[in-house]
């Protein structure tokens, strides 16, 4: 008898994310954990008395997200689609994060780059993952 191992997200043969509500589920996992990691070593560092507790950019929680579409841009065949689709995903996301922070500008950074990193991911997978899909069925 043989198990199936099941992994998450679910991908294909050329290791390309499979559904958008996989690539948003685990996006935003990394980006809610990379929150997580940030807050407490901000607290720590603030505990040390290195500095006021929230002063710690949010953005930096995008790493683990900005890692996972780094790799489903890499499993897409090198070409104008892939190109272009990240490029505008890139661009738009980054913009939305930038209005959200540039909304959220009374909130600590902590808070206001948490919420602009957020925004990053959702933005991003909703233009990536059908945009890519879309320009290489435009191609073929």
């Amino acid at each position: 008898m043989s198990e199936q191992q099941s992994t998450f997200p679910r991908r294909d043969a050329d290791g390309r994310i499979q559904t958008l509500g996989d690539l948003l589920g685990v996006a935003l996992a990394g980006a809610v954990l990379g929150l997580l990691v940030l807050v407490l070593f901000d607290g720590a560092f603030a505990w040390l008395g290195a500095g006021d507790f929230g002063q710690a950019n949010g953005w930096l929680a995008v790493i683990l997200p900005a890692w996972l579409f780094w790799e489903d841009f890499r499993a897409w065949e090198f070409g104008a689609p892939r190109v272009v689709a990240g490029l505008v995903a890139v661009a738009v996301a980054v913009v939305s994060g930038l209005l959200v922070a540039g909304v959220a500008t009374g909130l600590p950074p902590l808070v206001s780059g948490g919420l602009a990193a957020a925004t990053f991911t959702v933005v991003y997978a909703l233009v990536w993952f059908p945009g890519v899909r879309w320009l290489v069925s435009r191609t073929s």
